[in-house]
């Protein structure tokens, strides 16, 4: 069974909330592969990261519970028609980079994301199965295939209009931290910041994407990080009222963040397709 945000947010279950979605690394990476800048075996490498092992199951043609590895399920995958693929990081009331139908958007839902493939009316979304103790932990995850609806995706910007987007976005952010006393932030929330701010960025998305794609991913993850800061802050916000204007702040803000992600990751589709 796929876990829940909840239980394991779309991103490595190794205590690092800025840690890159599955479904981004293998949209980025199989797009670098699709379009001949990436070896399958490098490819593989970076999308599988400190999991134990990643499978594909449900591939048209395939008999009920026959699993794939990676590098075998992409090259099928490019045989079938495949051209490139899609991120999309749904969250409750926006369905962002879906298109269908309800039952695959569901499952999407329930763990935060799921690729779309270009060409070929495919979603893969995974399922996460984490084992060992806490400090020593790794992961399994099946890509399970499912049929989706031919359609553009929702709500998902172009590259330009998410750069704009996200240069306001991250000046509001930051009024925001600044309005808050992030002195009084809890102890991990400022671990977090700091973690972020000293990890390398220089493997942001794959070979072949466009700087501005790089740039755009760069700036979300940091509208994402000052956003994670004031919402784990406990200085300014002291009142319901004070909560309540610091959500209303905030939720338009994570949209901003997230629709800006897509855009970036889709940017090798959408440049090789214009």
């Amino acid at each position: 069974m796929p876990l829940t945000p909840a239980e394991n947010p779309f991103a490595d279950p190794f205590a690092d909330p800025f840690a890159e979605a599955r479904s981004a690394r293998l949209a980025a990476w199989g797009n670098s592969l699709l379009a001949g800048f990436a070896q399958p075996d490098h490819v593989v490498e970076e999308v599988v990261g400190k999991d134990e092992r990643h499978r594909v199951v449900g591939l048209p043609g395939d008999a009920q519970g026959e699993q794939h590895a990676l590098s075998w399920a992409l090259g099928r995958l490019r045989v079938l028609g495949v051209t490139g693929l899609r991120l999309a990081l749904p969250a409750e009331g926006h369905p962002l980079g879906l298109t269908g139908p309800a039952e695959f958007n569901a499952a999407a839902l329930a763990v935060g994301e799921a690729v779309l493939a270009v060409g070929v009316p495919l979603g893969l979304i995974p399922e996460i199965e984490v084992y060992g103790p806490p400090g020593d932990q790794s992961a399994i995850v099946l890509w399970r295939c499912h049929q989706v609806r031919e359609a553009p995706p929702a709500d998902v910007p172009s590259l330009h209009e998410a750069e704009r987007e996200l240069v306001e976005g991250l000046r509001e952010a930051t009024v925001l931290l600044a309005r808050l006393d992030v002195a009084g932030a809890g102890p991990e929330a400022l671990r977090a910041l700091d973690r972020y701010r000293r990890r390398g960025h220089s493997k942001l998305l794959a070979p072949g994407y466009p700087p501005r794609a790089v740039r755009v991913l760069e700036s979300a993850r940091q509208v994402s990080a000052l956003l994670s800061i004031a919402a784990d802050s406990h200085g300014a916000a002291v009142s319901a009222a004070e909560m309540a204007a610091r959500a209303a702040v905030l939720t338009p803000l994570r949209r901003i963040a997230r629709r800006a992600q897509v855009a970036a990751y889709n940017a090798l589709v959408d440049e090789r397709e214009g």
